[in-house]
Formats: C-alpha cells, structure tokens, sequence
C-alpha cells in the first residue's frame, strides 16, 4: 500500500548567524516571515518563512552548532533545490541581490540547466529549470 503524502511541508536549516541568515532567506530569497519565536529555554530562535511557490523553510538558531562537513556531500541533506521556469531571471536577480551564483550547467540526464549558490552557512541552494505548465 503507497503512503497517502502529498508533498514536502517543510524544509528545517540550522544557522551559524541567525541575522545574517534572517536576512539572506528574507532579502535574497524573498521569503514572507510566517511566525518568529525566541526558545529561551534552548536560546534558541525558530523562524517559519514562506518562499516564493509556497515552499517553507524553518530557520533554527542554536548555541555553538557543528559545521557542515563537507561541500557539498555531507552526510544528511545535499542541497535544496528550488524548481523555476526561468532560471536566467533567476541568477539575474539573486546576483542582484548579492548571491554569488555558479555557472549554470546542463543535466547531461534530462538536458535541464541548473545552478548552485549558497547561503551564509554554506548550505548548497540549487535552482533548477522545469517546462512551464
């Protein structure tokens, strides 16, 4: 029997710089603040935003987390990818923003173009062309 899932509700990110992150989900991404939570008890933030295409993403802070291990094949999550119609417009807007972007590639698989830029912890970001419906 096939699990009844629909989709992915929510991705979770720890962050190093909590503002500094704050920020680049914010002003970079254009992600809207669903709701903001300071944890006293773990001093701890819990940020829920929205991007663009109703993905959401919580933002944690802890005290001292671990780095990221390795760019970008650490165990546990590799990357987020985002899907867009227009990835052109895409890079031209982050790098407007302040993103320092890859050069885009070809998927030698399904001959989509992609590219990978990162937050300010170094989790890798990807956007990846899809045909528009």
């Amino acid at each position: 029997m096939t699990l009844p899932l629909s989709c992915v509700h929510h991705v979770a990110l720890i962050t190093a710089d909590y503002d500094k992150s704050r920020r680049f989900y914010i002003d970079v991404l254009g992600a809207q603040v669903l709701n903001e939570v300071y944890r006293q008890e773990r001093d701890s933030y819990k940020l829920d935003l929205m991007l663009p295409g109703g993905i959401q993403l919580e933002l944690f802070s802890f005290p001292s987390p671990p780095p990221r291990p390795s760019y970008p094949e650490a165990c546990g999550l590799r990357h987020l990818a985002l899907a867009t119609t227009d990835i052109d417009t895409c890079v031209a807007q982050l790098e407007q923003r302040g993103a320092t972007l890859e050069p885009i590639r070809i998927d030698e698989y399904t001959g989509a173009r992609f590219t990978f830029f990162c937050d300010p912890d170094g989790t890798p970001i990807e956007l990846y062309e899809v045909a528009s419906s």
